[in-house]
């Protein structure tokens, strides 16, 4: 456990990848064996089941501590994380723990089936035998918490270092239903499986955001323009008679999207396309919160395919009878994929293709970019001609245009502290506009969540806003005084029956802080229901 817990602090207290990476490398390199194979399952979200609700937790932490519960908890709205908390007011004793990563966990397994009682003095005597940080960790496996800046890809790639095996083939083996209880590391990660090979994806080419003005691209028939769609990026394989989807996240989605089983047989096999999994309802393109019902599901209904039936807008082939072209020039690999999509498009595939834009002057991109909005997509991207399809985010033949974000004048009402550098400050914001209620008064009615757009020095002065301003406290959660006002940008828009105000906004954050403005006149609900695309 100490090294596990050495391991979290490490991920927990920096934000830079190398870091990150060389920790995990390091440890992946001296844990054993069956604690590897659990910190892999932590990490990817595979924790044990909760032995133990909350409110046990915080009473038992609080007579472990000795000091009444109304301080303990006056400590956690403080603090705003239960774990933490417990680790702070726990005394620290002279006992220490040599148990693993594994043996704690298989305890906590256990824990769930014992009486109240038991679990207390099992809560108990493994506080006091862990030192601050390793009773942090120990208290997030009991609450089932974890949530450490860790993607997929970085462990990947830590693990990669360590065995010596590509990065691809190892996020594919982390995938599926294995049982972190039950399989080897062996097994997991370093015995060889023929499907390694045949679902193995490409590493995806990424596109840098145009600056100013397309026209500084140069000569416009040397480039050709397509729609950025907003959907799901992803890898579409079909080799020795199997399909895998890739999505660019590197999980493997295969069996989210049943649909696309349709393309075995009617695609041919050593086929590679790079295009975007889209929500396709009532033979449109739907938003990204119609996809979002698909996203996460493990279990994909009859009535769910039904309702939001999914497509694949495919832009580019990557392999062609088994033969990697990436080298092939972009407008090559485009009359290929064309080919392709002429021979299969009569068997009614969830297969479309991506339109190219053949331009002649820059004043053609501008007005197909006005129509973006309207057919759902996110803007423009430009590909040169000749350009091959290459590894990552590179500078010169692939650029994205995208549309300005939707914008709304929003006020401050509900705050939470920040994490990592920003723990002490409140830089999580809730944001409202007005809406007119039953008796026909003007309310405040919350529709976003923001913590990203403002300097340092603007948060700080937020921050000291709300400490003087608190209204209520709702565990980690301030209500503050209603007097600031700040410009909220977002990517998206649609209705939505989950959310108070009736809508749901993507990637919201702050463009500016209005001083200039008081929050009778910030926007309506209206206001921003008025911008759903039609």
């Amino acid at each position: 456990m100490k090294n596990f817990a050495e391991l979290i602090k490490a991920l927990d207290s920096s934000n830079k990848t190398s870091v990150k990476v060389d920790a995990l490398t390091e440890y992946f390199r001296h844990a054993k064996d069956t604690d590897k194979v659990w910190t892999i399952a932590i990490l990817s979200h595979r924790r044990p089941p909760r032995p133990v609700n909350t409110t046990l937790l915080r009473l038992w932490a609080a007579e472990l501590a000795n000091i009444p519960l109304w301080l303990f908890e006056e400590s956690y709205h403080i603090v705003g994380d239960l774990a933490e908390t417990i680790a702070l007011v726990i005394p620290t004793s002279k006992n220490q723990s040599d148990k693993s990563l594994t043996e704690f966990i298989e305890e906590i397994i256990a824990l769930k089936k014992k009486t109240e009682e038991e679990k207390k003095q099992y809560l108990h005597s493994n506080w006091l035998a862990l030192n601050y940080y390793e009773r942090f960790v120990f208290t997030k496996l009991i609450t089932g918490s974890f949530r450490i800046g860790v993607s997929q890809k970085l462990m990947t790639r830590a693990l990669a270092k360590v065995t010596c095996l590509d990065e691809d083939i190892l996020a594919h083996k982390l995938m599926g239903d294995w049982n972190p209880g039950k399989i080897s590391f062996k097994k997991l990660v370093l015995e060889e499986k023929a499907q390694d090979m045949a679902s193995k994806p490409y590493p995806f080419y990424l596109a840098y955001a145009i600056e100013n003005e397309p026209h500084e691209l140069g000569n416009p028939l040397e480039w050709s323009a397509e729609h950025k769609w907003d959907g799901i990026r992803s890898q579409t394989i079909i080799r020795g008679g199997q399909l895998y989807i890739w999505s660019r996240g590197e999980e493997l989605v295969t069996d989210k999207y049943p649909e696309f089983n349709m393309f075995l047989g009617v695609i041919p096999d050593g086929t590679v396309l790079d295009g975007e999994i889209l929500p396709f309802i009532d033979e449109k393109i739907g938003s990204f919160y119609d996809l979002q019902t698909r996203i996460g599901r493990k279990n994909v209904s009859a009535a769910l395919l039904k309702k939001t039936p999914v497509i694949i807008k495919a832009y580019d082939i990557l392999e062609w009878n088994g033969e990697d072209i990436r080298e092939l020039p972009y407008i090559e690999r485009r009359k290929l994929l064309e080919q392709l999509f002429e021979k299969v498009k009569s068997y009614g595939l969830p297969l479309h293709l991506s339109e190219r834009i053949q331009l002649q002057m820059w004043d053609a991109a501008i007005h197909e970019k006005e129509k973006a909005r309207e057919l759902r997509s996110e803007g423009l991207m430009f590909k040169r001609n000749y350009s091959p399809y290459l590894v990552g985010r590179k500078k010169g033949d692939w650029w994205k245009w995208k549309l300005d974000p939707f914008a709304i004048d929003a006020v401050l009402t509900y705050a939470m502290r920040g994490h990592g550098r920003r723990s002490n400050l409140f830089t999580d914001y809730t944001f409202a506009l007005w809406q007119e209620n039953e008796e026909g008064e003007k309310e405040l009615v919350t529709f976003a969540k923001a913590y990203s757009g403002l300097t340092d020095a603007e948060f700080r002065m937020v921050d000291d806003y709300i400490k003087k301003n608190t209204l209520e406290r709702f565990g980690p959660v301030r209500s503050v005084t209603p007097k600031l006002v700040f410009e909220i940008g977002f990517e998206g828009i649609a209705f939505s029956g989950r959310h108070k105000s009736g809508v749901a906004t993507r990637f919201p954050r702050i463009l500016r802080w209005r001083h200039d403005k008081t929050i009778e006149e910030a926007n309506t609900i209206d206001d921003l229901k008025n911008m759903i695309p039609k």
